[in-house]
């Protein structure tokens, strides 16, 4: 099978995408810029009273320097923000990993996020949220609460997964979008990337399982920023764009959603040598 897309060029790939899209200069471009968007997100909000929502990944995860050096700097105060985390992964016994655990996103936050956020400023604790396996029906119950999430910020996997909700092509789109927070298997393919992405390739010692929040609550955010920079995000951008909208590859049910945009460098824009 050929898909012709895979092969269109920076300008085939910008001419008339379905999503969105724009192109960055490089990661630290991309990073730096949705740093801002959170800071200036929190500052507009704050400003007029109003409580912000936001839906965050750990992947990517190079905005997060950014984002705590502008809130040190500028004093941002995150009193009244809520970051929910999309996901995490789970042990055999279908609980969160320990926060100790290298691939642990709970321990990522903490360790690179809040800790480093001057505590008078700092998101207060029970803001920080993130799926829990034995309450999957509070994230969903606390969004409807808080009047909806403001921006989902995040990246898209190898199959074109948003947070953990794994390709599942014997959904149909409609039923995709009603999936909420739940435990789900993690399909080989995503297994495999994370584990060169992320954890040396060990294969083997990658998680089975995880906790994820539902493409539901991604496509209710009013606004949704997705960032991309790894070598085979030219094939998820171009699929992304030009494919077919369907649940075997879930971002491209984006294309219905009225305000998602991609970033991308320049290394993922063009194609490879």
């Amino acid at each position: 099978m050929h898909h012709e897309y895979y092969y269109y060029n920076k300008e085939q790939l910008l001419a008339a995408p379905k999503i969105p899209m724009e192109v960055m200069a490089d990661k630290p471009a991309v990073f730096r810029l949705i740093a801002r968007e959170m800071a200036d997100e929190i500052k507009a909000r704050n400003a007029a009273g109003k409580t912000t929502v936001f839906i965050c990944p750990v992947g990517p995860i190079g905005q997060y320097p950014y984002f705590v050096e502008i809130v040190n700097s500028e004093r941002i105060c995150l009193k009244d923000c809520w970051f929910i985390n999309m996901d995490e992964y789970l042990g055999d016994d279908m609980q969160w990993i320990p926060m100790e655990h290298p691939l642990s996103f709970r321990g990522f936050m903490e360790r690179t996020v809040y800790s480093k956020i001057d505590p008078e400023l700092n998101v207060p604790e029970d803001h920080r949220v993130f799926p829990d396996p034995n309450n999957t029906g509070y994230i969903p119950q606390l969004i409807e609460k808080l009047g909806g999430v403001d921006v989902c910020f995040g990246g898209i996997g190898i199959n074109g997964h948003l947070a953990f909700n794994e390709a599942d092509p014997t959904k149909t789109v409609e039923e995709f979008k009603n999936l909420k927070t739940r435990v789900l298997p993690i399909t080989p393919e995503t297994r495999t990337a994370n584990a060169i992405g992320d954890f040396g390739g060990r294969l083997e010692d990658m998680p089975t399982h995880c906790v994820t929040i539902g493409f539901h609550e991604i496509f209710s955010a009013r606004k949704i920023r997705l960032g991309i920079f790894r070598d085979w995000h030219r094939a998820v951008a171009r699929r992304a764009g030009y494919g077919e909208m369907t649940a075997d590859f879930p971002v491209s049910i984006l294309a219905e959603h009225p305000d998602a945009l991609i970033r991308m460098t320049e290394d993922v824009a063009n194609l490879a040598d």
